[in-house]
């Protein structure tokens, strides 16, 4: 007997529930919101009205399906199974966080709060998942971006991976573009702030304002396009450093490698930062187009 398929709501605390969980109290909470010129009332609001959305989203769920729900800080932890529907009701940020543990399992954004995110991949209500979960809707297949060490850890994320220093310090490491040459150097020597390489879908955000900040030269990805761009972050020109190689363009066969000449460096994506992989002192990380897609539905 086959099993019935599985709903995963995927929510994220509210900063009512952080506030109140700091402060011990509904009225501590409010008492410390309003010396600093803030009314509790906004982020009860803001509170509820999530809550709402989480509750509908759930009582949408066929009745003979399965379900269960995960906060974002437990994600890392959760055990997604082959016939689970994932279930993203809050912001887009939080589908990002979610790609990364899915797999190709159909993912379905809601929008916890309209008329405060974009709604790029919250691209729902809740009066919407009845719908979507009794038919067969389309999928879009996002690109996403993967970084694999040389000691076989990997890292899946949608938006982009950043790779450098915890922190603010220098990152000191030695970058190369595989199978390819720029200006007749294939590996640089370099200090920065870090190196940051993204999808169509991070265009939107992190990896859009860097690519302002350089004059906008070349042409962002579309979140379904095989290519990244890379962005090396305030390079420093030393007489053992460069910055010959400081942005260009992944294609779906390219990997961009760095090796770590710093104590130790991270790697993470989309933001989540507690799940980061750490890279010492000689280690390699190469990061490229993933071979997955995220599947978001509608």
């Amino acid at each position: 007997m086959s099993l019935a398929p599985r709903a995963v709501l995927v929510h994220r605390t509210t900063e009512y529930e952080e506030l109140v969980a700091r402060h011990g109290t509904h009225g501590q909470a409010a008492f410390f919101l309003s010396s600093r010129g803030r009314d509790i009332a906004e982020v009860a609001e803001r509170h509820r009205r999530a809550q709402r959305a989480l509750t509908e989203a759930a009582a949408a769920v066929p009745l003979s399906w399965r379900r269960a729900t995960v906060e974002r800080a437990d994600l890392d932890r959760f055990l997604f199974a082959p016939q689970d529907v994932v279930i993203v009701v809050g912001q887009d940020g939080l589908v990002a966080n979610v790609a990364q543990y899915v797999g190709a399992l159909p993912v379905v954004g809601v929008d916890a709060d309209p008329g405060r995110n974009p709604g790029v991949l919250v691209r729902h209500r809740p009066a919407d998942v009845a719908r979507l979960l009794g038919t067969a809707a389309g999928t879009d297949e996002l690109t996403m971006v993967e970084a694999v060490t040389d000691d076989g850890q990997r890292l899946v994320a949608l938006n982009e991976i950043y790779v450098g220093a915890a922190g603010h310090r220098t990152a000191r490491y030695r970058l190369g573009l595989d199978s390819t040459s720029v200006d007749g150097a294939v590996v640089e020597a370099q200090a920065s702030s870090g190196v940051l390489i993204g999808t169509g879908t991070g265009a939107t955000g992190w990896l859009r304002s860097v690519w302002q900040e350089r004059g906008g030269a070349g042409r962002l990805p579309a979140p379904t396009d095989d290519r990244l761009l890379w962005f090396v972050r305030e390079a420093w020109p030393s007489p053992v450093t460069g910055t010959r190689l400081s942005a260009g363009e992944l294609t779906a066969s390219a990997r961009l490698s760095l090796t770590v000449e710093s104590e130790s460096l991270v790697a993470f994506g989309d933001g989540m930062e507690a799940d980061a992989v750490a890279l010492t002192w000689g280690q390699t990380v190469r990061v490229g187009v993933c071979g997955e897609r995220l599947r978001l539905v509608g």
